[in-house]
């Protein structure tokens, strides 16, 4: 008889080996996926982790790592920080999506001048716009005691629908013959979110994901807060008698998510992207799920899987043009790897045990 028998305590060993496990574990299926289709599987997983590396256009591909990775990271890290203290934000689509509009509007607003202020007033507007977003699940839990996991997931289409609306009115490109979509920032030089480096995709964006995984690892691990985060995630009630308010790490942890996502959407609309268009989310907010849960919400580890996730993401354009593989086929590859993480995550508290359970 095969059972789950509950450790004593968390398994050290299986917590670090479940994202190797997980990877792995998603590669078999994923092959297996692949040759359902008639693609060959080891043709199909070398383009999608080998050849953004290290095959013959990787010269071109690589710097798109850090394009990809940067708004995943940036997101990821916010989402785990409430993820840690037990604040479940599932709406951080929403929240980039906001973050854009707000940044983008405000380069709008003083088309065609040039200024030097104009980014960083993009950069505190897609801040502000995520936060104010953020803040709607994060006040109604507070006064209400909703759930933050549904009002933040129904604010994602809410968001949506904010955004077609931007696209066909307020902020539609006036010269755009009847297309919808904003001005394409970037051709106004000061708000585009340019190359730091030519040549290497490192662009603000990139360069404020690596500052926040900086600051997430001394939050974590050198700040009451952080203790305090930690603490209210593994030991609520301890968390109470350690003078923790619950109402404010809500709206710390909600706000700090959705200031990064909304980071994240304004320095991709005003590089990668370039301008507001009704199909401008791709999922980032989504994905960064995946990304913050394959990293164990480590700082760190959320910058190793977020560089994964989007090797996942440009092996995944080329396996799409090269070998004929439909997207979808990609997208659920994507969610093998939360789903076997979770699956596999299940042995970091259990064992399996062979032969008959004891009576109670």
């Amino acid at each position: 008889m095969l059972r789950l028998e509950k450790r004593r305590q968390p398994s050290r060993i299986w917590a670090w080996a479940t994202p190797l496990a997980a990877v792995l574990a998603t590669i078999l299926f994923g092959g297996l996926l692949f040759m359902a289709l008639g693609k060959d599987p080891v043709v199909a997983i070398r383009t999608i982790f080998y050849d953004p590396l290290f095959g013959q256009h990787a010269f071109f591909y690589r710097p798109q790592l850090l394009v990809k990775a940067a708004p995943l990271i940036l997101i990821a890290i916010g989402l785990s920080l409430g993820f840690r203290a037990g604040i479940w934000n599932i709406g951080a689509e929403g929240q980039y999506i906001v973050g854009a509009l707000a940044g983008a509007g405000c380069a709008l607003a003083f088309y065609p001048m040039e200024a030097w202020f104009i980014f960083p007033l993009m950069i505190l507007s897609g801040a502000l716009g995520g936060f104010l977003w953020a803040m709607i699940p994060a006040l109604l839990k507070v006064r209400f005691g909703t759930n933050e996991i549904l009002v933040s997931l129904m604010l994602v289409y809410v968001a949506e629908q904010l955004l077609a609306s931007m696209s066909l009115g307020l902020l539609k490109n006036p010269e755009g013959f009847g297309f919808p979509g904003s001005r394409n920032l970037q051709q106004y030089e000061s708000a585009h979110n340019a190359e730091l480096i030519a040549g290497t995709g490192m662009h603000w964006g990139v360069a404020f994901a690596f500052i926040m995984v900086i600051f997430a690892y001394v939050l974590l691990n050198r700040h009451i807060l952080g203790y305090h985060i930690r603490l209210t995630g593994e030991a609520p009630r301890a968390a109470r008698f350690a003078g923790v308010v619950p109402a404010r790490l809500v709206i710390f942890c909600l706000g700090m998510g959705g200031a990064l996502a909304g980071l994240a959407g304004m320095f991709e609309v005003a590089g990668p992207a370039g301008q507001v268009s009704i199909d401008f989310n791709v999922g980032y907010g989504f994905t960064a799920i995946i990304v913050a849960f394959l990293g164990r919400l480590h700082p760190v580890g959320i910058l190793l899987a977020g560089l994964l996730m989007a090797l996942t993401y440009i092996g995944g354009e080329i396996a799409q043009s090269n070998l004929g593989l439909p997207a979808a086929a990609i997208q659920v590859f994507q969610g093998m790897l939360l789903f076997f993480l979770l699956a596999v995550d299940v042995f970091t508290n259990y064992r399996l045990r062979f032969g008959r359970g004891v009576a109670a």
